[in-house]
């Protein structure tokens, strides 16, 4: 069986297998293995079909992969049939294919799956050694891009993007990977990181890594506190707008915006020893505090948010499982109330109401709930995306 099909059969092909590609892609978010590869999903190819109907239908799916690849300048033989420095560009190429936005990206990773599933349901047949270069190929450009995924670190993004366009660093250094400091991103040169970027031949995969990076330290910044979600709105508007949009501006644009967030989530995440506190007793000050408190108030609330977080800490969150207990949480609730309306602890009476203290009493008991389900916290680690 050939594995390359001639250009009238290339629209039945499109249409014999849109449908199969329809049901995968509606199913895509809700799938446990959308993260697989090597065809470890569950195979819906009926074991009892004909063996050429079998290699049709993998030659059909490997296809619309290629013509995928090819609409976006990318070619599925250059991965096949290169060696060395233009292999790996080639592969470049192919994910900045897949990652021009989004949608294109979920579209590719569905038809790659397709393949492998396909490949599966035919690998004892005599002919499917013809497809295997090709399956090969599509596999190699998946995996890099799940492995992106995995490994999404804003540090080495940028350390890559230095050295993607750095001329000077030779190919021993390339290949000899060393462990190295996270990049201190308040000493970095953005104007000469957005010039590098200009230059660099993988845009939309640095922008697609970069906004994985950001989003998995988002989850991380706001499961501490949930009074960052104006970080999180900013993103995802920076998203969306990118998805909207196609030309080569609009990267760049969001490249840029992308860039300005990480500056503030990097001035957000040591904020907390600029206050003189922990990112714990930070996220408890941010809910307790008024906006025209002066300096000795500040003071003093931040003192009630230490001394209450290590009260609870100490004793009520430490019961077992205590947010499955109805008794338990409200023993929790009660304990933050009783703290905060104190005349000894509480905050004070000359600057906060009865219904000022329970309703921060209500948003801390809403974050301990979320942040401490164990004491310490699996949520509130300082280390950094």
């Amino acid at each position: 069986m050939q594995s390359k099909l001639s250009a009238t059969s290339f629209s039945d092909i499109a249409t014999s297998i849109k449908r199969q590609l329809g049901s995968a892609y509606a199913s895509f978010h809700g799938s446990s293995d959308a993260g697989t590869s090597d065809g470890d999903e569950g195979d819906e190819t009926d074991p009892a079909k004909p063996e050429e109907d079998l290699l049709a239908a993998l030659a059909e799916a490997i296809a619309l992969a290629r013509a995928f690849l090819d609409e976006r300048g990318a070619a599925l033989d250059d991965v096949i049939q290169k060696t060395g420095f233009e292999r790996n560009a080639a592969i470049v190429a192919s994910k900045e294919a897949a990652n021009e936005n989004d949608e294109t990206r979920k579209r590719f990773e569905v038809m790659c799956r397709e393949v492998f599933k396909k490949f599966k349901a035919c690998i004892n047949s005599k002919g499917v050694n013809a497809h295997r270069a090709e399956r090969d190929a599509i596999n190699i450009v998946y995996k890099s891009l799940q492995q992106d995924t995995e490994q999404a670190d804003i540090s080495e993004i940028i350390r890559q993007l230095h050295e993607v366009v750095d001329d000077a660093i030779d190919t021993q250094r390339r290949e000899i990977r060393e462990e190295r400091e996270p990049y201190d991103i308040s000493a970095i040169d953005f104007d000469r990181l957005k010039q590098e970027f200009e230059r660099s031949p993988g845009k939309n995969t640095t922008v697609q890594n970069l906004r994985e990076a950001i989003e998995k330290r988002l989850q991380r910044l706001l499961r501490q506190n949930p009074l960052r979600t104006d970080f999180q709105r900013n993103f995802e508007e920076i998203v969306a707008e990118y998805n909207r949009a196609k030309d080569r501006m609009t990267v760049e644009h969001t490249f840029e915006a992308l860039l300005k967030l990480v500056q503030e989530l990097d001035d957000e995440d040591t904020r907390a020893v600029r206050e003189g506190l922990d990112e714990e007793s930070l996220a408890i000050f941010d809910l307790l505090k008024k906006s025209d408190l002066n300096a000795a108030e500040v003071k003093q609330v931040k003192t009630i948010a230490v001394e209450l977080l290590g009260t609870l800490k100490a004793e009520k969150l430490r019961v077992d499982q205590w947010r499955e207990k109805e008794a338990s949480r409200d023993a929790v609730r009660q304990a933050i109330r009783d703290f905060l309306w104190s005349d000894n602890t509480g905050l004070p009476i000359a600057l906060y109401t009865e219904d000022d203290v329970n309703v921060r009493a209500g948003d801390v008991f809403r974050h301990v709930y979320q942040a401490y389900p164990t004491v310490p916290s699996p949520y509130c680690e300082t280390t950094a995306a």
